[in-house]
């Protein structure tokens, strides 16, 4: 605790107007201030406007007492498009980011361990993965990362904001190059109409949803897990964004409980994405098959071929680790009570 406070000391001290001899910390919403009381008996005046003071706070009531902050160099591009809040910014520790509706979704600093765990856990999970769905991922990292995949033939991204598109391409170039593979069509759609026009079409389907606010509700229900499973074909495979467990573990489990109540054999794997809540981030995966096996991969990557495909977080090891969870999570999991 000692060098916590003296951490914030020092750097509030060196950002902020100082007055003496007042009380207990407080804040105002009035003016969007925080008082905050240190040991050395002083009182720090922080103006919280996020933007304005070069810092970015992530602040919602998802995640209730706690926040991460990226100090900004530039705000490249701000609007509210027809669906939600689109942000996004250049920072001088994590690249470009782009937020939606106050959330981060990806960093130029780590966006490829998210995106290459979500599209390589049920990918390597299945057989022989030839037609793939994406929903969502209008950012076109886990189109880049599936197009990598030998086996994959076809690849559908549906995605309902055009805008989000649109400014990937242009200040999300890395990530957005997915969309520029011949594999890959890309929809402009609601994905659940777009998945009732497609029965048993599918080996995969990969939800790359954002939090479960805006128009990513929808995604976190039982309904859209039943949906997944009319459009996958026989020993077809799901893969959906789960949460994290710390802070979240009652929607974590919720979403497995969900993919569970669906899919013959269901799994809950994890990945450290640092800018994710608490650095950690969950999937829930189904199989049409009750005989996959997710914790040990169909292929196992030699170093080289992962080299070849240009892989900086996906191993086969990883792969098998992913699955192994803390006794409080395996124990939330198995409480079929948990509901979203």
């Amino acid at each position: 605790m000692t060098i916590g406070r003296l951490y914030y000391n020092i750097a509030v001290y060196s950002q902020y107007t100082t007055h003496s001899q007042t009380s207990d910390a407080r804040f105002s919403s009035a003016n969007n201030t925080v008082v905050i009381v240190v040991d050395v008996g002083s009182t720090y005046y922080l103006n919280m406007d996020k933007l304005k003071t070069g810092w970015f706070s992530e602040l919602t009531d998802l995640l209730p007492g706690r926040s991460f902050s990226m100090e900004v160099e530039q705000v490249l591009h701000k609007e509210q498009s027809k669906f939600q809040e689109i942000l996004v910014l250049k920072t001088k520790s994590h690249g470009v980011v782009l937020v939606l509706d106050g959330m981060i979704q990806c960093t130029e600093f780590d966006e490829y361990s998210y995106q290459e765990m979500i599209s390589f856990l049920p990918l390597f999970s299945h057989p022989k993965p030839q037609r793939v769905l994406i929903v969502g991922g209008g950012d076109g990292g886990v189109a880049r990362e599936v197009a990598k995949y030998p086996l994959v033939e076809i690849i559908d991204q549906v995605e309902i904001d055009e805008r989000v598109i649109e400014l990937s391409k242009k200040y999300l170039p890395f990530m957005a190059q997915g969309f520029d593979n011949p594999k890959v069509n890309l929809h402009v759609a609601d994905g659940f109409k777009f998945m009732e026009e497609h029965f048993q079409y599918y080996d995969v389907i990969i939800t790359d949803s954002s939090d479960p606010i805006g128009p990513a509700t929808s995604l976190f229900q039982k309904s859209y897990f039943e949906l997944m499973k009319r459009a996958l074909r026989p020993g077809g495979i799901v893969c959906s964004q789960a949460d994290t467990f710390w802070g979240h573990l009652k929607n974590a489990a919720a979403m497995y409980n969900h993919c569970k109540g669906v899919f013959p054999k269901a799994a809950y794997a994890t990945s450290y994405v640092s800018t994710y809540p608490a650095g950690q981030i969950g999937f829930a995966l189904g199989s049409l098959d009750e005989n996959t096996d997710f914790l040990n991969p169909v292929h196992q990557l030699t170093n080289q071929q992962r080299k070849d495909m240009k892989l900086r977080y996906y191993t086969t090891d990883i792969h098998k680790a992913a699955f192994v969870l803390p006794a409080f999570v395996i124990d939330a999991l198995d409480d079929d009570e948990n509901d979203l």
